[in-house]
């Protein structure tokens, strides 16, 4: 049986972890909202421009705030599905076990529902469909290369923009 651990273990791992997350925002649509990315981080690996936290703004609807709080759960859902994939599918070659799967589920009902008032059903909706729109991203074995230059000019750079990351994605063809 294949294991796989979600502390990184090595900077390597990282890699392919910070690499995964850029893959996913991108897919998202979403690089717009990354001020950098950083393998040096002591925190968070990806910093997010201010308009990403500032939700409860007075001059918004009720509706417009909750809808901004699960669109970033959605995105921050599926920088943690993809950090995982690309470690595994792309970087070990096989699949994530199912019970890391259902544990990062589990994890995800608890944060939707403390975070944006989802209940399961709804939660396991976004789940499932992020896990299967990024699990055919990192199963398309063609994009491996890509991904692996990914990780190697991230490796080389440490620290690069969101706009870097889009030109680099766009450079190697990977979205």
């Amino acid at each position: 049986m294949n294991t796989f651990n979600l502390t990184y273990q090595n900077e390597d791992d990282r890699a392919y972890g910070l690499a995964g997350m850029a893959i996913s925002l991108a897919a998202l649509d979403a690089l717009d909202n990354v001020v950098f990315v950083s393998l040096d981080s002591d925190g968070p690996m990806v910093h997010f421009t201010h308009s990403y936290y500032l939700c409860g703004s007075p001059v918004l609807s009720p509706k417009a705030v909750w809808a901004n709080m699960v669109n970033n759960f959605n995105l921050t859902s599926a920088m943690v599905l993809s950090n995982v994939m690309a470690r595994s599918i792309v970087r070990m070659g096989h699949e994530v076990p199912e019970e890391i799967m259902a544990e990062l589920r589990r994890e995800m009902v608890r944060e939707g529902r403390d975070s944006c008032s989802l209940d399961e059903d709804e939660v396991t909706q976004l789940y499932n469909r992020a896990r299967n729109y990024l699990h055919r991203i990192f199963h398309n074995e063609r994009l491996h290369p890509a991904i692996d230059e990914l990780v190697r000019t991230l490796g080389r750079r440490r620290t690069m923009s969101g706009s870097e990351i889009a030109d680099e994605l766009h450079l190697l063809q990977i979205l």
